[in-house]
């Protein structure tokens, strides 16, 4: 078991925020993992992809970085297939693979960053699609004793960005592996959901295949978030608000234009981009840190930005919402 000290964070995370791990582990296996944590079940800080935090300090505890690898398909029917994913993999390339292999489900999730085993923890989703859409079951690993748990998609109570792993468990477990169940063959297209539709006319796309949802989806992604490559981000910094429908109507009067999405009788979904954007903030820059000028949901980091000063600006714009609108944003990304 290789343990590095004083090592640099930046090459793992999305932000590209330099801060420095005391210590640093990269976890190759399931066993690995049960040895650190017989030797290490309190000081440590789990890394995954690195593309849903923001570090605004150095790290003393021992980072254990999980790099667990690989596909295997566990069982395979006549119009579905379980496919069990390895924490450590890439979601994006997860998702080619299952494009490659015509297995449908997650085509409307392509480009989102991070990796396959912090995707439940937030049930991530785009485009009309959310993780637990497909989910099957994760195993993950007990802190506490080392034992491995398999978990249903009831076990993990998945909400908006929520799961039992961010609520009741939350630092309880560590993800191992993830399961999730595919379609094969005739596959339930979702198209209705921003601005897919107009993306496949553009293309002269009618009749669609996964393969060119997935496309149209990039494409949409492209064109409004930066990549990380280029510009330092963790995507969506913030949640959509849900507020009342008796809130929403009372924005109205002010604010006729207001975009929104019914999620009940009672209540309403309103875009954060569009409140932060309409609070002034989309395109600011301050220094090597800012919004970005395409969309305002996104905060970055343009050089040597440190986390401190992006958490700054993130208070700020959540002060200023809550003064214009009387609704509180909530972050995405996790404060370190």
């Amino acid at each position: 078991m290789k343990i590095e000290q004083n090592i640099s964070l930046k090459p793992y995370n999305t932000f590209g925020i330099d801060t420095e791990a005391k210590a640093y582990c990269s976890v190759t296996s399931v066993q690995k993992l049960r040895d650190v944590l017989q030797n290490n079940t309190k000081d440590f800080f789990i890394l995954g992809g690195g593309s849903n935090m923001l570090l605004t300090q150095d790290i003393e505890a021992l980072v254990l970085h999980i790099n667990l690898k690989g596909f295997e398909v566990i069982e395979d029917n006549k119009d579905s297939v379980i496919v069990k994913v390895m924490a450590g993999e890439n979601w994006h390339e997860f998702v080619i693979w299952c494009l490659h292999n015509d297995f449908g489900g997650v085509e409307n999730l392509s480009l989102i960053p991070g990796n396959v085993g912090t995707a439940p923890i937030q049930n991530i989703g785009a485009y009309g699609v959310e993780l637990k859409d497909v989910f099957h079951s994760c195993e993950a690993m007990s802190i506490n004793n080392q034992d491995l748990k398999t978990f249903s998609k009831e076990d993990c109570q998945f909400g908006y960005r929520e799961s039992v792993f961010k609520q009741h468990l939350k630092g309880q477990y560590i993800i191992t592996s993830v399961s999730f169940k595919l379609s094969k063959g005739i596959h339930k297209l979702h198209m209705n959901y921003g601005a897919i539709t107009q993306q496949l006319e553009d293309m002269n796309i009618s009749e669609p295949t996964i393969q060119d949802i997935s496309k149209a989806v990039i494409a949409i992604r492209q064109s409004k978030l930066p990549d990380p490559k280029d510009i330092g981000n963790s995507g969506s910094f913030f949640k959509n608000p849900v507020i009342s429908i008796e809130h929403f109507n009372s924005l109205k009067t002010n604010f006729p234009e207001i975009p929104s999405y019914k999620i009940s009788e009672t209540e309403i979904k309103v875009p954060a981009g569009w409140l932060i954007e309409k609070a002034g903030f989309k395109g600011k820059r301050f220094g090597d840190y800012g919004v970005h000028n395409k969309q305002a949901l996104v905060l970055v980091n343009y050089g040597d930005a440190n986390g401190s000063d992006i958490y700054k600006l993130a208070l700020l714009i959540q002060k200023t919402v809550k003064r214009l609108f009387n609704i509180t944003i909530e972050t995405e990304v996790n404060i370190i």
